[in-house]
């Protein structure tokens, strides 16, 4: 049921952040940068520590307890996340919601789960699993199979992306909603972001003191001394600390580009629905943080590990595409290319079960471990 209950809630933050971008569409006479800004500053600071202080109390006296070189460290990765997250919002853009997001999360989703577990391999940790552990075990190889198979998928889902530009490319098949569309200066985007959209595993990881601390005190105050149960919001006081730094990356280029393009008018602008525009901005915000609430949750269940993050940005991935074809993003494509994107979300379900089924495998593994320290 553990493994069962992480895999939905995975889901549910999959859904969230698959969804996050719809709003922005509603936003009307603004530029990119601003309504960018207006949402990130929900996503990144106004409900994240609304979120810690309705589940962990007294979280902010956690962060202030914890070792400076450790809060450094995290809000570091917060940064370059903040790149990654800064870039997604422009391969989006360039390439639509479906293809930009397979690609960026694909590649977001390999980094994520294989560079940890690599680390691991050279410092070791207890709790946290390596290379070496992953390939040993049964489990461990049906985990690193999903991620082959996940990667496999993504190659078939950018095949599609070269058929949509060609298809596009034809006279009279220009989707008119799809402007932007760039696919050459999309890629280099997307490959950008998704590198660097891998640090927030990274700063989940540099930040799990803070993660742990609530953890152990939501056990000492329900009494609880089963090992295997940890506390669903715990995630919560370390994201308040890595969105720091994802502000600060997407709040100072957002200001540059208002300056730049001259576009700080947007936010005053009469001539706009500026309520309509703040609240669909706000809604796109505080959806895009859902994604991480829910992935903690799922997280206090599966392991912050290469499963977690895999079934994550999957489920994105899946969402984002099904999204792409209800906006018509793949109006006036052919027949094949349509049937190759649907290959490639065949091809990253499969992955899903597997990283899964891996998962159930290393639970009944864990059990009896866990049973046998208990009697002692």
């Amino acid at each position: 049921m553990e493994v069962i209950f992480g895999v939905i809630f995975h889901f549910i933050g999959g859904f969230a952040s698959g969804s996050f971008y719809i709003p922005y569409k509603k936003v009307k006479g603004w530029a990119w940068e601003s309504f960018w800004i207006v949402g990130g500053l929900f996503s990144w600071l106004i409900v994240p520590p609304i979120a810690a202080w309705l589940t962990i109390p007294h979280f902010g006296d956690i962060i202030s307890a914890t070792n400076g070189g450790i809060l450094a460290l995290t809000y570091f990765f917060g940064l370059l996340w903040g790149i990654g997250g800064l870039t997604y919002g422009l391969g989006v853009r360039y390439l639509g919601v479906s293809l930009g997001s397979t690609i960026i999360l694909g590649l977001c989703s390999v980094f994520g789960a294989l560079v940890p577990a690599v680390y691991y391999e050279f410092a070791p940790k207890e709790g946290k699993d390596s290379i070496g552990i992953l390939a040993s075990h049964q489990w461990g190889q049906l985990v690193l199979l999903g991620i082959l198979i996940c990667v496999i998928g993504i190659i078939i889902c950018g095949r599609a992306g070269t058929l949509k530009e060609r298809d596009l490319a034809k006279e009279g098949n220009a989707n008119v909603d799809n402007k932007d569309y760039k696919f050459g200066l999309g890629i280099a985007v997307a490959i950008v972001s998704g590198v660097l959209s891998a640090c927030f595993a990274f700063g989940i990881d540099a930040g799990a003191d803070m993660a742990n601390a609530a953890n152990n005190a939501w056990r000492l105050s329900h009494h609880i001394t089963d090992p295997s149960q940890n506390f669903l919001y715990k995630n919560n006081v370390t994201y308040v600390v890595i969105l720091w730094g994802g502000l600060t990356t997407n709040f100072v280029w957002c200001m540059i580009l208002n300056a730049r393009n001259k576009t700080f008018g947007d936010y005053t602008n009469p001539k706009t629905p500026l309520l309509k525009n703040y609240v669909f901005s706000a809604l796109a915000g505080t959806t895009w943080f859902l994604q991480f609430f829910f992935y903690g949750m799922g997280e206090s269940k599966l392991g912050n590990g290469a499963s977690s993050w895999i079934l994550h940005m999957a489920f994105i991935i899946l969402i984002a595409n099904m999204w792409g074809l209800v906006l018509k993003e793949w109006q006036g494509v052919s027949k094949k290319a349509k049937s190759v994107l649907i290959a490639g979300i065949v091809t990253i379900i499969l992955s899903v079960i597997i990283v899964g089924y891996g998962n159930n495998l290393k639970d009944k593994e864990a059990k009896p471990t866990a049973q046998l320290e208990l009697k002692k």
